[in-house]
Parts: C-alpha cells; sequence; structure tokens
C-alpha cells in the first residue's frame, strides 16, 4: 500500500494518491486552485471533507458549493464535476469505498446472518454535520498514513455507520427513475447498454439512436436525464474505468489506452487527468502493493 504525489508548492496543484491493493478502497488529499474536473462519476461510493477554501460542482440537476468542514457525498455513478469556488482553491481529502466494502461494513454491524445488508442512499451531495469530518480524517489519516489493518478497518467502519446513520436517506434501490415516460427511460437503458458492450468502438451517434429505437435528438436528451451526462461522456468513462482495471493489473499506460479503446496515450492521460485529478501514473503508483512511497506531511 502507499501515498504517492505530485506537485505540490505555491499556487500549483498537487494531489497525493492511496489505493489498497486487496479491495476497493482508495483515498486522495488535494489542493486544486486551477483544475477542473469534467463531468464524471465513480463506481464506488465517495465522502470527501473539504479542508480549506470552496469547491462548486454541479451534481443531482443542482449546482452545489462545499465550503471548509463541510462533507461531499456521491452514490456509486453519481454524476458531477467540480471547479474552484474561492481565491484560496479548495484543499479537500476524499475516500472513494466500493458498495461491496459499505455492504460488508453494514452487515457486519447489523450482525446480519446472511451477510447481506441494504446499500445506502445518500440524496444530500453536501452534510453539514460537525461529526462526519472527523470521523472521515480519521479513516483518511488510518489509509494514507500507514496505519496497521486493524486500525483501518476500525476506522473505516467507524465512518461508515457515521455516515449511513446521520448521511443516508434510505436504501440506494428506492432510488427513482429519472424524469420522463418509460419509453424514454427504455431507450436510454438500451443505448446504455450497447456502450457497455462495445465501449472500445467507435459508436455512430446514428448506430446508437437505431439501438434505442428513436431519433439522435430524443436519445440524446433521454440519456442525459437518465445518466447525468452525455452517451460521448458515458463511453469515455467506461473507457476509463477499464483502463484503471488495466493499470492496476500492471499494463503499462500505453497498454491500457489501447485495449481501452483510446486513440492514442496522450488523449487517455489527458482524460484521465480531467476526471480524476492525477496522472496515470501517479495512480499506477499508488495502487501497487510493491510501492513503499511515504506521504508528504
Amino acid at each position: 500500500m502507499s501515498a504517492v504525489g505530485e506537485g505540490e508548492r505555491g499556487r500549483e496543484d498537487w494531489a497525493r494518491y492511496w489505493r489498497d491493493p486487496d479491495r476497493p478502497v482508495e483515498a486522495m488529499h488535494a489542493h486544486f486552485f486551477s483544475h477542473r474536473f469534467h463531468p464524471h462519476s465513480h463506481d464506488t461510493y465517495s465522502f470527501a471533507v473539504t479542508e480549506v477554501g470552496a469547491q462548486r460542482f454541479r451534481c443531482r440537476g443542482a449546482l452545489r458549493t462545499s465550503g471548509a468542514g463541510m462533507v461531499m457525498v456521491f452514490n456509486p455513478d453519481d454524476p458531477h464535476d467540480g471547479e474552484a469556488a474561492a481565491e484560496l482553491g479548495y484543499k479537500y481529502r476524499i475516500v472513494h469505498i466500493g458498495p461491496d466494502v459499505v455492504r460488508n461494513v453494514l452487515a457486519d454491524v447489523a450482525d446480519s446472518a446472511d451477510g447481506r445488508a441494504a446499500l445506502p442512499l445518500f440524496d444530500r451531495p453536501v452534510v453539514s454535520d460537525p461529526l462526519l469530518p472527523r470521523a472521515l480524517l480519521r479513516l483518511h489519516t488510518a489509509l494514507v498514513g500507514g496505519a496497521g489493518p486493524l486500525v483501518r478497518d476500525e476506522r473505516l467502519t467507524a465512518a461508515v455507520g457515521a455516515m449511513v446513520r446521520r448521511g443516508a436517506t434510505g436504501p440506494l434501490y428506492t432510488r427513482e427513475l429519472p424524469d420522463g415516460s418509460g419509453e424514454q427511460v427504455r431507450a436510454a437503458r438500451r443505448a446504455r447498454a450497447l456502450l457497455e458492450e462495445a465501449y472500445a468502438e467507435e459508436i455512430p451517434a446514428a448506430r446508437l439512436a437505431e439501438a434505442a429505437g428513436c431519433s439522435r435528438f430524443a436519445l440524446y436528451r433521454a440519456f442525459r436525464a437518465a445518466y447525468g451526462m452525455a452517451p460521448s461522456d458515458f463511453q469515455r468513462q467506461l473507457r476509463l474505468r477499464r483502463a484503471r482495471g488495466l493499470l492496476v493489473a500492471g499494463s503499462s499506460a500505453a497498454e491500457a489506452a489501447v485495449q481501452a479503446g483510446f486513440a492514442d496515450q496522450s488523449h487517455f492521460h489527458r482524460w484521465f487527468v480531467r476526471c480524476f485529478g492525477v496522472t496515470p501514473g501517479t495512480f499506477q503508483r499508488a495502487a501497487s502493493p510493491d510501492s513503499r512511497h511515504t506521504p508528504r506531511p
């Protein structure tokens, strides 16, 4: 396990990244002044604490702002962007926790006989609660600071439990379908199925509309309503997720770019940074169980 970083001086953007090599738990500590996140989502729950300044982002159809001491909360596949909303930029710590990890923690807390628990839904992207930043910062410190596995597990359980008790509004499966007719929703799902099946291919708009069973314009509106981003952004996100998996498995950035469907390595590098805030190399080194980088104080 490791924490690796890039660029940390003055008013330059910097970020440090850490990843558990054995399960989907990741952490980042960053201070951004000029970096703007392109609309994207994660396949994890993401909990962040703003430490300095303020971050402005669009999520769930509205513009949100998280200032110092506030917590940002994203469900799996919640589309969002992000940029500085203050001259100080925004310094924050974020943890990404896979749904299976969250489910296992909640099942353990509930002492579930079958080991199953409903995944939580967080419908407030910004939460102001003084207890939550403390729990998340303790977890983040344990993850990136080299704490032992027992400490990490204890703080993970405490943080997930606190977030669910004080921030969740119900089970994830009760999330309502997007606005629009049933046919619009079905069209968006058919288009998504094609994108997931052929994410590495170049798919013309006409082919996607044919699979969806509607016009290209109707599909664009239906897809954005259903998934919060354009079909092209969704396809790029699928490619990025595939590339992340390849990097963790040991592929080079050039190999990951080609296999995931990017035009070339520079194109892949550019979009990786725009969506995740770090370079593919930084992510790969942080994900390697053989790396032993010490985070800066």
